[in-house]
């Protein structure tokens, strides 16, 4: 997974280096997704600056756009994101810093302009698409195994540290001590070698795989490498948001679906899809991502005309 994808993630990693994975207060939903009317569009009005706006506009391009490999219009970024509560300034600052950072190119039509994805923005959403809509989709048996990795960094390369804590997190593991990282996926360590080797850490770093000795509580492991309360309720939020909503209209299903979609991507980087084995009780995250699949096929038809209208609208601008 390219640090780029990592980067469009509407995440906070935290400043410990702990493994424990927290969202900035600046990348907490705005509002509740099933709440309506004035008061809610006020709240993203005033809330939603340029990144969170860079970030809506990925979910939507990698919604709409990217499936069919589309040019957009700017107008059509510039409605689509005042549907989501996005000034146009901010629109257009999503526009120009995206393009910057090598994703998108634009092509001027007198005083209007067409963009589309770049190759690398290409591949970026492809990666993100996989493990968005791949998470979580089928339960795997856990053959025991633990993938565990001790690496040393400095404290004086926080930004290595970072870096190196942010692909960890991504890949499911978890820190339960300083300088230690462990996951019962065991079928990650190729992912984990080239993480070593992409950030030049494989001198320094020790990686093995193999079954608990008995010594010590898997269970006491798993409370100390992630923060499971934290997200079982994030769990619990997004199924309180979504499960009850309902779209009547084109306009109400692009919103809808494109909300939801911003929150579930969250979740492969906050959750770390434990096998049952290693959880006591009965886990939201399945009922969750089952939701979400179907929330989703209910809503895209309806939401990809309000797209194409918006494209078509756009077009037949002089």
């Amino acid at each position: 997974m390219s640090n780029d994808f990592l980067g469009t993630l509407p995440l906070g990693h935290g400043n410990c280096d702990n493994g424990g994975t927290r969202l900035s207060k600046e990348e907490e939903p705005l509002a509740p997704a099933h709440q309506s009317g004035p008061a809610r569009g006020a709240v993203r009005r005033r809330e939603v600056g340029t990144a969170s706006a860079r970030s809506l506009l990925l979910t939507m391009l990698g919604e709409f756009a990217l499936p069919q490999q589309e040019q957009v219009w700017t107008a059509t970024v510039v409605e689509a994101l005042a549907l989501l509560g996005v000034e146009e300034k901010a629109a257009r600052q999503a526009l120009a810093r995206t393009a910057a950072e090598g994703l998108l190119d634009s092509t001027r039509h007198g005083r209007r302009v067409l963009w589309s994805l770049t190759a690398q923005g290409s591949t970026l959403l492809q990666e993100g698409a996989a493990r968005i809509y791949g998470f979580m989709r089928s339960r795997r048996a856990w053959d025991g195994r633990w993938l565990v990795l001790t690496v040393s960094i400095p404290e004086s390369q926080r930004q290595l540290r970072h870096r190196l804590r942010t692909q960890l997190t991504w890949l499911g593991l978890g820190s339960p001590v300083s300088g230690l990282w462990v996951s019962p996926s065991a079928e990650h360590a190729p992912e984990l070698h080239r993480v070593l080797r992409d950030l030049d850490l494989e001198h320094q770093s020790f990686a093995w795989v193999g079954p608990a000795t008995g010594i010590g509580e898997e269970a006491r492991l798993v409370e100390a490498a992630w923060d499971l309360d934290d997200v079982e309720e994030r769990y619990l939020g997004f199924l309180a948001d979504f499960e009850e909503r309902r779209a009547s209209t084109p306009a109400e299903a692009f919103v809808a679906q494109v909300e939801m979609v911003q929150a579930w991507r969250r979740f492969p980087f906050l959750d770390p899809d434990l096998p049952s084995e290693l959880l006591d009780h009965d886990w939201p995250g399945p009922r969750a991502a089952a939701m979400f699949h179907d929330r989703r096929d209910r809503w895209h038809r309806q939401a990809q005309q309000e797209w194409a209208r918006m494209e078509a609208d756009a077009a037949a601008r002089s």
